[in-house]
């Protein structure tokens, strides 16, 4: 009977002692180096006793050879010994149960240069000897960092955005002659600032997106349009003077055009005749200065909360490291997070323990940090102490000139916030973005892997129903012997309980 797979466990062949029973050793050397990218024979006492490279990275990585005779432990950085010591100390699967997870460890090599492999561990007899299988993560580290990048050069636009508009508002805002934004062509107001409502008195309250024409006297509205013509196409307009539909103040009107990507608005500004609105003016401005000073002094006085509570009390997860990833202080969110049972502490253990679906997180949210000081939302997962998987957000921040410098981390559960991502067996992703945003939670091989299955399934499908589940038609018409169509079948699990009995052939 198949072995159904899981997401731990992967689907293995039906048979093996049937097809792979007489494989001699130099075939398997060879189906070993095509599978993995590095694979290392380790014996008992945890010694490199040889070492199989992929042809991708043969040439590229051959100084790993020199690592035969040496203890697999040492060719790896110091916080992932632990990871290569729990690898060896595994021993072999139980009886029904598939291979030990894949475990993720960055090596050393000369020059300063980090290797992130994932390997697999495969025991080979009684005495300990495991095949460790690897592949090379490079390529994912690279992907993550140039999202890190672009993440990073957009949260800086959009900083540069939000202050730009802020300084924009606050002019807006500051200046005591009312100003109104119009769109040129059909003169509905997009904005108006605080002078141009008190200078309209309740009109003003809805004027946004209604006609300018409606705020004026009729008698106004011949002399407005010519000249806010005479603006939209010269670029400025002389002074007009008007009359408001609700008074009988009269004001003075100037116009100049300006361009916002392909539409051409107006800066409308009004101001009163000369002497009109002075006393109420200076009166006005005299009651905002006193209520400012009120409210400065009302804050000065008030008593601010103890920083360290507020942080021990917060609902998300935070974390305080060492420039390293060692944890030195962790509030109690975090413990919840990850399940611990009550006693257990988490200082002086390295952060990538729990965080990161591989080390390469870990390594990336640290160099970001080291270069950049600070980092926004930035997608991963939370391994539980049950090894649950959760993704969280990090917003991170360096703090390297302190009396110990130190890394710190906000960590937030988004499992509610995301979409499910489960998606109808026969709905292909409908964009770019859906498939670039499993870059990061699902290797790059698994995303190509899972998208081809899915639209080989699909036109397996599609020429079932066209040729009416006639399957010698349906491998004729896709191109393939009718075996490998009865093979992918079975793949997908699309045969039927008839077998490879054929139905009547479509008229």
């Amino acid at each position: 009977m198949q072995t159904q797979g899981n997401a731990a466990h992967p689907q293995r062949f039906e048979a093996p002692e049937r097809h792979f029973a007489g494989l001699n050793a130099d075939l398997l050397a060879r189906i070993v180096a095509a599978a993995s990218d590095v694979a290392l024979v380790v014996d008992g006492q945890g010694v490199i006793r040889d070492v199989s490279l992929g042809a991708s990275a043969a040439a590229e990585l051959a100084e790993l050879r020199q690592w035969v005779g040496r203890r697999w432990a040492e060719t790896v950085t110091i916080e992932n010994r632990v990871k290569v010591q729990s690898m060896l100390s595994a021993g072999g699967p139980a009886p029904g149960v598939g291979l030990p997870p894949e475990r993720q460890v960055t090596h050393a090599l000369s020059g300063g240069v980090d290797l992130p492999i994932s390997y697999s561990i495969v025991p080979l007899d009684s005495q300990g000897a495991v095949l460790a299988l690897g592949r090379d993560l490079r390529e994912v580290a690279t992907v993550q960092q140039r999202l890190v990048d672009a993440q990073q050069s957009m949260e800086r636009d959009y900083l540069r955005l939000r202050h730009t508009e802020a300084r924009y508002r606050l002019l807006f805002e500051a200046v005591d002659e009312a100003v109104l934004v119009v769109d040129a062509s059909s003169l509905v107001v997009f904005e108006q600032n605080a002078a141009a409502s008190r200078l309209l008195g309740d009109v003003g309250k809805r004027v946004v997106g209604r006609s300018m024409l409606d705020v004026l006297a009729p008698g106004s509205h011949a002399d407005v349009q010519s000249g806010l013509a005479q603006a939209r196409a010269g670029g400025r307009c002389d002074e007009l003077t008007i009359r408001l539909a609700s008074s009988t103040l009269e004001l003075m009107l100037s116009a100049s055009a300006f361009r916002q990507d392909s539409t051409t608005l107006l800066l409308v500004r009004l101001s009163p005749m000369p002497g009109a609105m002075k006393g109420k003016s200076s009166s006005r401005s005299s009651g905002l200065s006193s209520s400012g000073r009120d409210g400065a002094h009302g804050a000065n006085g008030s008593d601010a909360p103890s920083l360290l509570d507020v942080v021990n009390t917060l609902p998300d997860a935070f974390v305080l490291t060492d420039m390293q990833g060692r944890i030195l202080a962790a509030n109690q969110a975090f413990s919840d997070m990850l399940q611990l049972p009550p006693g257990e502490s988490v200082q002086g253990q390295s952060l990538d323990r729990w965080l990161g679906r591989t080390s390469v997180d870990m390594n990336v949210l640290i160099g970001n940090l080291r270069q950049h000081g600070v980092l926004r939302l930035f997608p991963t997962t939370m391994r539980s102490g049950l090894g649950e998987l959760n993704p969280v957000e990090i917003s991170a921040v360096a703090v390297p000139d302190g009396s110990q410098a130190c890394l710190g981390f906000a960590i937030r559960d988004v499992a509610r916030r995301l979409p499910a991502e489960t998606r109808p067996a026969r709905q292909l992703p409908r964009s770019v973005d859906q498939l670039t945003g499993l870059v990061g939670r699902m290797p790059l091989k698994d995303i190509v892997g899972e998208t081809t299955d899915l639209i080989e399934r699909l036109c397996i499908e599609a020429a079932l129903e066209l040729t009416r589940d006639h399957r010698a038609s349906a491998a004729e018409m896709l191109g393939l012997s009718r075996q490998s169509l009865y093979v992918k079948l079975r793949r997908y699990g699309i045969l039927g309980d008839n077998g490879p009995e054929e139905s009547a052939p479509p008229h």
